[in-house]
């Protein structure tokens, strides 16, 4: 009987500090990815910030050598023009303003080319959205313009309405003569200009 001789197979010995040494490796660089990931979540952030901020300064360049020249002319504070116009428009961004070239939310009558949109007011201590006929303009400087005639001439029933916003000393009373008068339904409208105007120092344009 033949016997027969069976070859032990070698078993490869598991080299544990370079299988701990490739793992250690995989770990770090897995944990430099989230980082890195992590960092540029970061970045893109700052960016957006930086980006949203750069259209609120170019909103503001664009439209605050027009409002000196309206100052020059007839006296309202640039602070006042930019400040309503920021909150009016949403930094030019609103459809009104976008579009149809209206930073104010001026009301069209008669003839006068317009479009009709939503609008919400503040009615009998309540926020209401209605329909209203509003003025189309070709530029935003034309939208200024018709602005600041509405302080310099009134209304119809009184042509001397704004007249405390044209003779305010600063934006605190100009802001204050605006919802004096009724220029706008939102009790708190004073306050809100006020805020813009101090958030973006837009009283350096005054002087």
């Amino acid at each position: 009987m033949n016997s027969q001789r069976y070859k032990k197979k070698k078993v490869k010995k598991t080299n544990l500090p370079a299988l701990f040494a490739g793992l250690l490796i995989v770990g770090v660089a897995f944990i430099f990815s989230i980082n890195v990931l992590s960092d540029n979540s970061h970045i893109e952030e700052e960016t957006a910030q930086q980006q949203e901020q750069v259209s609120k300064e170019q909103f503001i360049d664009r439209i605050s050598p027009h409002a000196k020249e309206l100052q020059a002319s007839y006296g309202v504070l640039p602070s006042i023009i930019i400040g309503q116009g920021i909150l009016e428009s949403n930094w030019g961004q609103s459809t009104l303003a976008s579009k149809y070239n209206n930073l104010f939310g001026i009301k069209a009558y008669g003839e006068q080319k317009k479009v009709n949109l939503e609008t919400r007011e503040y009615i009998n201590e309540e926020w209401i959205v209605i329909q209203g006929d509003f003025r189309v303009y070709n530029t935003w400087e034309e939208s200024m313009d018709d602005h600041t005639r509405l302080f310099v001439n009134g209304v119809t029933w009184n042509p001397r309405l704004y007249e405390h916003v044209l003779l305010a000393k600063n934006y605190k009373q100009a802001a204050q003569a605006l919802q004096d008068a009724g220029y706008a339904t939102d009790p708190t409208y004073a306050d809100k200009v006020i805020h813009v105007i101090e958030s973006y120092d837009l009283n350096q344009y005054d002087h």
